[in-house]
């Protein structure tokens, strides 16, 4: 079995100073994908024995950023893909591993009045291009702020936040033409009609009091590691970010799909 968790964690640095040690080591995942990190190199030193640490910075201070912490040393490392609010704002960071890419993504917010939907679709459109050209590779297991809620069981009151940014029709079919690209939203392949699971709240509105989230947190996989997904789950208990963590579990000894 290996063991894979993803967080945004809204800060690195912030985090830090909450439970996020206790938390990473009780977790002992294989691989741990970040996103959200807000630090620039140089500005924070996480102590991780044996773990490997890849980050991949935006360029603006303070503002967006992943990472991927992993057991084993990446054979290769992906940072940049050749579209400017991916390379700009380090949005992706991809790693290769002997069976498997694992990518930590952090998919822009179309933000109020969908100002910025349109660099959404285009990230939207180039990050399924490059998925799927690492998986004429290997399998991909993707990770992440989707940013994204991708159907009504996924949001607290879809009918009031329907058009909203993170629950348009463009949004919603842009995640729906990823999946239909080769990929299996993980979490609802084992969990297909459990409802109230979220993986954020507004701070502003105090939402987490009254479950009022959207589940904007996923982990995908290539349909070839479909059969091999053990365990998937939102960690709603977990607190330090408007985000909790999501954790998958494959059995990379069970057969693949042929």
């Amino acid at each position: 079995m290996e063991k894979f968790v993803s967080w945004n964690v809204n800060g690195i640095r912030a985090i830090l100073r909450k439970d996020f040690m206790a938390f990473f080591d009780r977790e002992d995942a294989d691989v741990f994908g970040v996103q959200e990190t807000k630090c620039q190199e140089g500005q924070v030193e996480l102590d991780l024995p044996g773990y490997h640490q890849v980050w991949s910075y935006a360029e603006k201070k303070g503002y967006s950023g992943t990472a991927v912490f992993s057991k084993k040393e990446p054979l290769q490392v992906v940072r940049k893909v050749g579209l400017p609010v991916a390379d700009e704002e380090g949005r992706v960071c991809a790693c290769e591993f002997e069976g498997y890419w694992f990518v930590s993504v952090y998919s822009p917010n179309s933000q109020d009045r969908l100002q910025r939907l349109p660099i959404r679709e285009e990230w939207d459109a180039h990050l399924t291009r490059f998925l799927d050209g690492l998986a004429k590779d290997k399998p991909v297991i993707l990770c992440g702020d989707l940013n994204v809620a991708h159907k009504p069981i996924d949001i607290d009151d879809p009918e009031k936040n329907a058009g909203h940014a993170g629950f348009t029709d463009a949004e919603r079919d842009d995640l729906t033409r990823l999946l239909d690209s080769g990929f299996v939203d993980t979490f609802r392949y084992l969990h297909p009609t459990e409802a109230d699971v979220y993986t954020w709240w507004s701070y502003r509105e105090r939402a987490r009091r009254t479950n009022a989230g959207w589940r904007l947190d996923y982990f995908l996989v290539s349909d070839a590691l479909k059969d091999k997904v053990a365990a998937a789950s939102c960690l709603t208990q977990v607190m330090g970010s408007d985000h909790c963590p999501v954790t998958l579990t494959l059995d990379l000894s069970a057969p693949g799909r042929s």
